[in-house]
């Protein structure tokens, strides 16, 4: 009988084997550290992005800002006229004055501030607002969220105490002389003649309260006005400075 000889393969060293181990594991760390690295990128991408929105954001509402303090300047101006003329001995005589003041004392609509805060909804509600790095950052975007928040809530208040003045110069002022010193795109006309008023003490006085209320809160939404910019163009500036931005 013819016997065959077995070959054997020899048997793997432990250090064979250690080094397999030691390779795959550099392959899934550095494969690890790829993927984080493209993460980073990716997400520092999105960060960028986000600034260079929050910016055009801030740039519309500094903007906006400027006009509505500058217009509550304005205001501020007819208001007085308005409340002089009501209580000067002048009053029947200028009566057409007295009109045109109080057209200005009802506008409340100018003075609006909506904010242009797409991003900041969508940094808010995504979870986005973990992609601003910079912890300085994250809290003045949300200081200033905070602030223009408050701020829409305080010109609610003022459309309120147009609307409690409105129903007092009802009294007063002839509803169709007031439509006659409207022009085609609402702005208003003042009138080459003097109309009558229905001006009793009663009314005066009525009127003398209502009108003290919308200069205090006039005074009162153009400071925080003033605030609201000042801190908007903060925020500008520490985003150009922090990313670089022109």
């Amino acid at each position: 009988m013819e016997i065959h000889s077995h070959t054997h393969t020899a048997r793997k060293k432990l250090t064979h084997y250690l080094w397999e181990f030691l390779m795959l594991f550099l392959a899934v760390f550095c494969g690890f550290l790829a993927e984080n690295k493209r993460e980073h990128i990716v997400e520092h991408q999105r960060e960028k992005k986000y600034i260079n929105s929050m910016h055009n954001d801030l740039e519309a509402d500094i903007s906006r800002l400027t006009d509505i303090i500058g217009m509550r300047n304005e205001r501020a101006l007819l208001l007085d006229s308005l409340s002089n003329l009501l209580n000067s001995t002048e009053v029947f005589q200028r009566s057409g004055n007295l009109y045109y003041y109080n057209s200005f004392a009802t506008r409340g609509t100018a003075f609006r501030f909506t904010p242009v805060d797409g991003t900041m909804q969508q940094l808010k509600n995504s979870g986005n607002l973990r992609l601003i790095q910079k912890q300085t950052i994250s809290d003045s975007i949300m200081s200033y969220d905070v602030s223009t928040r408050a701020y829409v809530w305080g010109t609610n208040d003022e459309e309120e105490m147009i609307d409690a003045y409105r129903n007092v110069a009802e009294g007063v002022f002839d509803g169709f002389i007031l439509i006659k010193m409207r022009d085609e795109n609402n702005d208003v006309v003042r009138l080459d003649f003097n109309p009558t008023l229905r001006l009793t003490e009663d009314g005066k006085f009525r009127l003398n309260y209502r009108i003290h209320m919308l200069i205090a809160f006039n005074k009162t939404m153009r400071r925080l006005a003033r605030n609201l910019l000042a801190k908007a163009q903060r925020l500008d500036d520490l985003l150009k400075k922090e990313y670089h931005l022109k």
